[in-house]
């Protein structure tokens, strides 16, 4: 048999808090073990006679919170295993033993494997004294985050938020950071020192930029932001969003957007991807910031739609697709290894053949061509295709050939052009020379479609040259001559070459 194992509570910081029932526990017990002696209510138990000994000395020797947590833990168990049925050990913590007690969660599991007898005493919580100093009702709504773990999808404004575990300046600078990925840098934010101790409870409140900028940090250190509700900060949220889409596809909503349907709405999906990509093109930060919303604003519609019929919820969207971003990247996720980008290619199409073999389909008995969209631009399309044909051997050898090819088929087309073949004819032949040059972009490692994008935005740059030139002179172009537009065309190419 082992030791009885028993976890207690100091409380939040203030001695006369401390139960009857958890004094006498310490006082009895066979030996005591604190987590650390930095605590108001340790002077209380050395003049009460209770010794103990502490893990102070742990939190220098690792570096880092959980390999501390995991020695404790592994501490006490040792200690118990040693033990006889008679012996009780108490293990004491700042505050109450559930609330961020990460060696007592250990506890609890190893314990319970290991057939090790575990109690647990509650005491105060810092959260009692939170509730009365800062002057909130929990059922209002409220979360608990820790500072050393916080992350932006945790924060929910419309709660009131307490933020634990602000050991120092540090944990106090990476709470601001995440903070201030939602709230504004001027927001007011309360910072509470030592809550409810006698002599030592310090309560501020400052702007959310000046957080890491406060002194005292420690132990009995907290963050709290009250609930706010405002839309300011509620249009900040996915979840938001996805109620505003709900609104107006709802029968109160918009007359227009309940109309809608995934066929009506195709050209406005397409439409807005070429509009982010236009924003990409022109690098231009802000206009790139409003059309990747309005692309949003298309996937959030076509998952409402379906919401709608029961299928499936946006959220859904995001859980296929964080499944699929996890095992495609076992060299992130996983234990396989990718030392540069060809070798992380190979994982994700490795996985992307595994995840259909667990839906049934054999990749081997699909065609080489197969997950090439349908409805593709064609030049991308002609790409895609080329590049699958390539990866099982059905390629030219090199770049000469392709060239080679590209001339013949341009011999072609000028051999249909002269001999007044059918248009449809002539149009195939077409085909055949943008095909391949599409295989000669691929030799040369360039995307075709990149290419064609920034040939076209050299024209037009171009051509406005002349149209500002001849607007000049008080001359429209189709007033002028195409020698003197050709003229105006060379001197555009110049002023572009003085530019590079």
């Amino acid at each position: 048999m082992s030791a009885i194992l028993t976890v207690v509570g100091l409380g939040s910081g203030n001695p006369d808090r401390l139960t009857l029932g958890i004094v006498n526990k310490l006082r009895t017990a066979s030996k005591v073990y604190v987590r650390t002696k930095e605590h108001p209510a340790m002077q209380a138990l050395e003049e009460l006679g209770v010794e103990s000994q502490s893990f102070d000395t742990l939190y220098e020797s690792f570096s880092s919170f959980p390999e501390v947590y995991e020695a404790i833990t592994q501490k006490l168990l040792e200690e118990a295993r040693s033990g006889d049925e008679d012996t009780e050990i108490v293990y004491a913590v700042p505050g109450h033993p559930m609330v961020a007690e990460s060696a007592v969660s250990k506890l609890r599991l190893r314990c319970a494997e290991e057939g090790i007898r575990l109690n647990i005493l509650g005491g105060e919580s810092f959260l009692d004294e939170a509730f009365v100093r800062l002057g909130f009702d929990p059922i209002e709504g409220f979360q608990l985050l820790d500072a050393s773990g916080i992350s932006r999808s945790q924060l929910r404004p419309e709660l009131h938020t307490l933020i634990g575990q602000v050991y120092d300046t540090f944990t106090a600078s990476e709470a601001k950071l995440c903070l201030m990925e939602l709230y504004p840098s001027e927001y007011e934010v309360t910072v509470g020192h030592a809550l409810g101790v006698a002599g030592e409870e310090r309560i501020v409140k400052v702007p959310l930029y000046e957080l890491d900028r406060q002194e005292g940090y420690g132990n009995l250190s907290l963050i709290y932001i009250p609930a706010d509700r405002s839309e300011s900060l509620r249009n900040r949220t996915f979840d938001r969003l996805h109620e505003i889409v709900g609104i107006l596809r709802s029968p109160e909503g918009c007359p227009w957007d309940r109309e809608q349907t995934h066929d009506s709405l195709r050209k406005n999906l397409i439409e807005e991807t070429y509009e982010v990509l236009e924003t990409i093109d022109e690098d231009d930060p802000e206009h790139m910031k409003e059309e990747l919303g309005d692309l949003l604003l298309q996937i959030l519609l076509h998952s409402q739609m379906e919401e709608e019929l029961g299928a499936f919820t946006v959220f859904d969207v995001i859980e296929g697709l964080n499944g699929k971003l996890i095992f495609r990247h076992p060299h992130v996720f996983g234990d396989k290894d990718a030392q540069d980008a060809e070798a992380a290619l190979q994982n994700w199409e490795g996985m992307k053949a595994e995840e259909k073999r667990r839906k049934g389909i054999k990749p081997e008995a699909e065609s080489a061509l197969s997950g090439v969209p349908r409805d593709l631009p064609a030049l991308m399309k002609a790409y895609k295709l080329q590049k699958k044909a390539s990866k099982v051997g059905f390629d030219w050898d090199n770049v000469q050939d392709v060239l080679a090819k590209i001339g013949e088929e341009l011999d072609e087309l000028k051999e249909a052009i002269d001999t007044d073949a059918p248009a449809e004819e002539q149009m195939l032949e077409l085909g055949d020379l943008l095909f391949a040059a599409t295989n000669a972009a691929r030799f040369i490692e360039a995307d075709p479609e990149e290419a064609l994008t920034r040939t076209n935005r050299k024209f037009v740059e171009r051509f406005q040259y002349i149209e500002r030139r001849l607007h000049d002179k008080g001359i429209r172009p189709k007033d002028s001559s195409l020698e003197e537009m050709e003229a105006l065309w060379q001197e555009a190419k110049a002023e572009e070459r003085g530019r590079q």
